[in-house]
């Protein structure tokens, strides 16, 4: 293997590419971005500049895949932005399958990423809105995922798990924090399903709207990168995801030295966008701050219970930022609702 990830191999890459009427290729080059474990390359040929993608083991999946290019295929015939797939010669397919692999191309599109600005925040609450109303008409031959991380008994097994109960085995004071995320876990379930969450429609969301699956020209949003995370659920799921990846403060080496407070300024705006194009009932604001953290604890203990860790933080100090991270969104939901108009 490379040095930092997965790469491809010339072989490989011939034989991909020979599936593809890319034209004269004049530059390969590799990308170093996004899942390590997903090699890309970027092509460069007299037909334009592609990005070439090969899915790791654990995202390949065939009906997954087919659902997600589903979605960005309904998208981009409906004028939102997405990255443009291209097809296979043969199969006219924009999957390719190869010796146990799952290729994909796409037309590669530039852009800059996020830079924190109030006019790229509102932008992103603005465009997750036109994304739900473009997919309420949404529907295809695959059975999507239809869940979320509210009130999920699989959230709460790991924390179960991960803490130490049910014979499992942790670090010394892990089940401390875990404890604590359950009971705020279970109360904030509880308050949503007051507000009449099982009555909510559901439809196609995002899944996984944040900065880092964006790309913006001049705080327009250019291209949204990943509908791996698509599923079926209620859309207040996914702004209230949306509204925690834009205002949450970290980016310090260790968590540890992570705040506890989230950026307001950035919440408010990013709401402010999705309601200049899509009207919110009473009772789903005030469910917003309860979703937040729903989707905070949810995030934090799927891969730590399977891995130890998250990323390359240890699990121990990455759960015990969540925990004072949702203790200040319970201490502080007054004033959050106050803030959002709930």
């Amino acid at each position: 293997m490379a040095r930092g990830g997965a790469h491809f191999v010339a072989e490989e890459l011939a034989q991909v590419l020979s599936h593809y009427d890319v034209g004269v290729i004049h530059e390969i080059k590799p990308l170093a971005a996004g899942n390590h474990r997903a090699p890309k390359m970027v092509i460069i040929s007299g037909k334009g500049k592609f990005l070439l993608k090969r899915r790791p083991k654990g995202k390949d999946d065939i009906y997954h895949v087919s659902f997600a290019h589903a979605i960005q295929t309904h998208l981009a015939q409906r004028g939102f932005p997405v990255t443009a797939l291209i097809s296979t010669i043969d199969e006219k397919n924009t999957i390719l399958q190869l010796d146990h692999h799952i290729y994909e191309l796409f037309r590669f599109v530039s852009g800059t990423r996020y830079d924190g600005s109030a006019a790229a925040t509102i932008e992103a609450g603005r465009q997750l809105a036109v994304l739900h109303q473009k997919l309420a008409d949404f529907g295809c031959e695959w059975k999507p995922l239809q869940s979320s991380f509210h009130d999920s008994s699989v959230v709460r097994r790991y924390l179960k798990t991960t803490g130490g109960g049910q014979g499992g085995t942790a670090e010394e004071g892990m089940q401390e924090v875990t404890d604590v995320l359950m009971t705020l876990y279970n109360a904030s379930s509880v308050r949503v399903n007051e507000l009449g969450f099982d009555s909510w429609l559901q439809q196609v969301v995002h899944g996984d709207w944040h900065p880092g699956n964006m790309l913006f020209a001049e705080h327009q949003l250019a291209a949204v990168l990943d509908f791996d995370s698509a599923k079926i659920s209620p859309t207040a799921t996914d702004l209230a995801n949306g509204m925690l990846q834009f205002s949450i403060v970290g980016g310090r080496p260790h968590p540890a030295d992570w705040p506890s407070y989230l950026d307001q300024a950035k919440l408010v705006q990013f709401l402010d966008g999705y309601r200049e194009k899509s009207r919110l009932e009473k009772n789903k604001v005030s469910a917003l701050p309860d979703l937040m953290m729903e989707t905070m604890i949810a995030e934090a203990i799927l891969p730590i219970a399977a891995t130890g860790t998250f990323g390359t933080l240890s699990g121990l100090d990455f759960l015990k930022m969540i925990r004072r991270k949702a203790e200040y969104i319970d201490a502080h939901r007054q004033t959050l609702c106050e803030a959002i108009g709930a």
